[in-house]
């Protein structure tokens, strides 16, 4: 069955239907870049480029409805970024990395969406315009490879080409450039339309975590223990899944040291004694070549960064667990749980929630409805 965002993708329509939508047509652009005006006037411009491009025309009819969503969803953060300065200039910074969170949002609460092709759409604005600025990039190769590891790069160069014809500028000429040497670069180094292929686990962690790092080092294994961490929203269905694992190891839970000295959990201050807690009780494991399971949300990158690069310190190989269920089943089973959280702290983790990627730990696995 072909997932598709909307079957009615009137402009008018859209507009009704999605708040978002909407909003669009209140977002002025700077007229330099944007000079068509608008938003919602420069996303429909981008839309009508895409579905008259050739590359997009040879897609499949799902990949098609991905890119399209992509498309429409590309700026939709524009909304909550958008700054003018004292010479009347207008930015959007970070309305990219603000976007994929929202769009994310919109696709697990609102539009019953796969996984796969949520997390698709989210990469797809997230780097919607690396293809016009990867070689200004510190690290241009591996910004590339970072990319190529959450989607095809190929796709990712239709949406920022429609992006780019989908306006009316005076540097049209530089950004067609950048575009083609985009593709020319990864095709070189490997990742144009398929991921690159590390030797092992720990090469490819090593290249996207190590300063200096190049990419084909292979460094020796030399692991004292195995250490499995779960990320997801609370009532996911962690501790449940740890019941189902066929592992005897110790398990470090947050929830539990709250609940051992009556901590509410959203106590800023007192949580963050619980997560030192928690961690010397790691380092005690790790010291003594003990695997064990870290149990926590660990919603955001920097959260798990911060952890595993504790675990990695004491040479521990990092298995990440990221567990999810269909939003009205998370919602059930929170209510179901001995200690449920509110509504609004779900809807707060929610909107910063960030799925793992495969770049944060030597294995990455999604368990997934």
């Amino acid at each position: 069955m072909i997932w598709k965002l909307t079957e009615s993708k009137e402009w008018e329509i859209l507009e009704k239907k999605f708040s978002w939508v909407d909003d669009m047509k209140s977002v002025p652009q700077d007229p330099f870049h944007h000079a068509e005006g608008n938003v919602a006037i420069h996303t429909q411009m981008v839309i009508a480029e895409l579905l008259e491009l050739a590359e997009f025309g040879a897609l499949g009819e799902q990949e098609q409805e991905i890119l399209w969503a992509s498309a429409l969803l590309h700026d939709v953060e524009k909304r909550s970024t958008t700054l003018i300065d004292a010479a009347g200039r207008v930015s959007s910074p970070s309305h990219a990395r603000k976007g994929a969170q929202t769009i994310r949002k919109i696709l697990f609460r609102d539009v019953d969406t796969p996984f796969h092709v949520r997390e698709k759409i989210v990469s797809l604005v997230r780097y919607h315009g690396l293809p016009l600025w990867l070689m200004d990039k510190p690290d241009p190769m591996k910004s590339a490879l970072e990319a190529s590891l959450q989607l095809d790069l190929s796709h990712l160069k239709i949406l920022a080409k429609a992006d780019a014809k989908g306006r009316i500028c005076q540097d049209m000429d530089a950004l067609m450039y950048a575009l083609e040497m985009f593709e020319l670069y990864t095709k070189e180094i490997g990742c144009w339309q398929s991921a690159p292929s590390f030797k092992t686990p720990n090469a490819r962690f090593t290249y996207f975590n190590a300063l200096d790092s190049y990419v084909d080092y292979v460094p020796f294994d030399r692991f004292k223990s195995e250490v499995i961490v779960l990320s997801g929203l609370p009532g996911m269905g962690k501790d449940y899944y740890i019941s189902k694992l066929d592992k005897d190891l110790p398990v470090i839970s947050l929830d539990d040291i709250r609940r051992q000295y009556r901590i509410d959990p959203t106590d800023k201050r007192r949580n963050g004694w619980v997560v030192q807690e928690a961690k010397e009780m790691a380092k005690k494991y790790l010291r003594a070549g003990q695997g064990f399971i870290w149990n926590a949300t660990n919603i955001t990158a920097l959260m798990r960064k911060q952890l595993i690069d504790l675990f990695v310190d004491y040479q521990a190989y990092v298995k990440l667990f990221y567990i999810e269920k269909p939003y009205h089943i998370w919602r059930m089973q929170n209510k179901n749980r001995a200690h449920p959280l509110p509504d609004m702290v779900l809807d707060k983790m929610l909107h910063n929630l960030e799925v793992p990627q495969l770049t944060e730990a030597h294995e990455v696995c999604y368990v997934v409805d």
